[in-house]
């Protein structure tokens, strides 16, 4: 048995043109010998066992049931007692109707060319010799016939052998259905049609042959016309494709459902549990079960016929009420995709939540970080200053404490604020006098140079966004004095028709390879990472401000804060904010 299978595999692989050959061959010598020769019914079983080796319906080491086997003894048994013209005639029909099935799936040039040609062949065969002869009425057929059949269809033999074929066993093994069954009623009609014109005209068979060929090549062009007839009228085509879709209204329907459950689920295990539900409601689906790497579940009720999808993250069997056929496997399949598709969409968006969240998490701890070690550098400053002078000049030091406590109470009090619900933007505004008032009592004692422009009144500025900006830029600017104490350090603010707050230092400029991400994200520096400066800058991007560095070069290193009075800031407010003054 293996050695057999071998054999097939290897004939219907390297030798497969051979092989067909070879089954033309005797179907063509059994024909001219007539139904009546005992010789030909030898030969008829000889080609029948060449055409099990050669089908395409089954693989060559496929084992065959106790049905088939009694099914082909049956068909030896009918070709060896009842073998007849119209029995040789059927068989010629279905195996045309066999090769015409697999000529329309070739897209190899010569391969097609080979099929064709042994389409040809047997269609010639079948009303050249087979049919006449089955006709009582016809009489002999003429030399000139018998001649050309005999030894002129033979040569197609020739000329198939001589083709550059590519290999049949690179194309997939399989029979269109549609178009076989419509060359073998087309080739049926033919026979068929000829008989009627023969009996009812009282004509010869070639002539009521003709007759025939011409009345279905005009049903053919009034059907082709019918299917699409142009000038805005809707043909066979519309009606046609109306059908299909009415056909698929059940799957669009859980397209729809699909759409609205991914609209309103956002749980990536609920939307599959209820999605896998809805395919409970096709008409071709009793139940299924599905598998995901976390769970599983199932749906409906089993049966025998079921068609499994395996994707990278879900796995699911879908159960039909029939066997399934080829075109509705690949709906299954088709169904099983988007659902995949859907379900690591979801995943998906599940993690860019988490993402998200643990992102805004880190970028509020981040700000509030920056905003406690900015505190804590002020209080250093205090500290420092009672450090140098413990019994000088106590008064002073009274004051320079009474006015800097409560800024710095006031800051913390705030920053709490933000810890306990980070949540919540508190949108708070300050006069912009009363704003600029404070930054001066803030750095001024650690030898900050402060310029003022032009200062129009009744100005409201964003608290969050520019204390936040002056911290950073002045704090950063600071410190350079580490490495050079000459270094100095300037702000410059000026409200005109837009607002603008400048911080410059005298020191070195910022490296390019920082330059090329700083304000965009943390990066590597002496000091830090910039991430005080990058939420300043995701700050006023929101506010409609343009945060940027606006010179870098050695001595003159300025960052900018600029905004639109329209846009960024507000002389009346909107909505009721507490205006600050520091």
């Amino acid at each position: 048995m293996t050695g057999a299978f071998q054999f097939t595999t290897r004939s219907t692989g390297r030798q497969w043109r051979l092989l067909l050959v070879g089954m033309l061959v005797l179907l063509h010598l059994a024909a001219m010998r007539g139904t009546e020769d005992i010789w030909a019914r030898g030969m008829m079983m000889a080609h029948l066992g060449l055409f099990f080796i050669w089908q395409p319906f089954m693989q060559g080491g496929q084992r065959l049931k106790v049905s088939e086997v009694i099914l082909i003894s049956l068909i030896t048994v009918a070709i060896l007692v009842f073998l007849s013209w119209w029995m040789l005639g059927l068989w010629v029909g279905l195996l045309a109707g066999v090769i015409g099935g697999k000529v329309f799936l070739f897209q190899a040039r010569w391969l097609r060319a080979f099929y064709l040609l042994t389409f040809l062949y047997i269609a010639s065969l079948l009303l050249v010799w087979i049919v006449p002869n089955g006709f009582s009425t016809t009489g002999a057929l003429p030399s000139e016939v018998r001649m050309i059949a005999q030894y002129g269809l033979p040569l197609i033999f020739v000329v198939m052998i001589a083709l550059p074929v590519e290999s049949d066993t690179a194309e997939p093994q399989i029979v269109d259905f549609l178009y076989a069954s419509f060359i073998f009623l087309l080739l049926t009609a033919l026979v068929l049609g000829s008989f009627a014109y023969m009996t009812v005209l009282k004509t010869s068979y070639p002539l009521a042959l003709s007759y025939s060929l011409l009345s279905i090549a005009a049903v053919l062009i009034f059907l082709s016309v019918a299917w699409n007839p142009g000038a805005g009228f809707a043909g066979l085509a519309m009606l046609f494709s109306r059908y299909l879709l009415s056909i698929g209204l059940p799957f669009e329907q859980w397209l729809h459902f699909l759409a609205e459950l991914s609209r309103t689920e956002s749980r990536p295990d609920q939307f599959l549990k209820e999605a896998c539900a809805g395919l409970g409601g096709l008409p071709w689906v009793t139940g299924g079960t599905w598998h995901t790497s976390a769970e599983s579940g199932e749906f409906g009720v089993s049966s025998k016929h079921s068609v499994e999808f395996a994707g990278r993250e879900l796995t699911i069997r879908l159960y039909s009420r029939h066997r399934p056929s080829p075109s509705l496997v690949w709906h299954f399949h088709l169904l099983g995709q988007l659902l995949g598709q859907f379900y690591v969409a979801k995943q998906r968006e599940q993690k860019l939540k988490q993402q998200t969240y643990v992102q805004a998490l880190h970028e509020a701890g981040a700000r509030l970080t920056h905003d406690v070690k900015n505190l804590l550098q002020s209080l250093n400053v205090l500290c420092s200053a009672v450090e140098r002078d413990p019994d000088g000049n106590p008064e002073g030091l009274q004051m320079l404490i009474r006015r800097h406590l409560p800024t710095v109470t006031q800051r913390l009090r705030h920053t709490i604020e933000k810890l306990q619900r980070p949540q919540v933007e508190t949108g708070r505004f300050v006069r912009a006098d009363a704003w600029w008032e404070g930054v001066q009592k803030a750095y001024q004692i650690r030898g900050v140079e402060f310029q003022l422009g032009t200062l129009a009144e009744g100005i409201l500025l964003p608290k969050d966004l520019f204390d936040g900006a002056a911290d950073n830029m002045v704090q950063n600017a600071l410190e350079k004095r580490k490495l050079d104490p000459d270094v100095r350090v300037r702000v410059t603010f000026d409200i005109g028709d837009s607002v603008t707050l400048t911080v410059c230092d005298s020191g070195r400029p910022v490296v390019r390879e920082i330059l090329a991400g700083l304000l965009r994200g943390p990066v590597p520096s002496d000091t830090g990472y910039g991430i005080g400066l990058y939420q300043v800058g995701r700050q006023a991007e929101l506010l409609g401000f343009n945060f940027r560095i606006s010179a870098n070069e050695q001595g003159n290193v300025c960052f900018e804060l600029a905004g639109d009075l329209g846009r960024g800031t507000s002389r009346e407010p909107s909505a009721p904010v507490a205006a600050d003054a520091s």
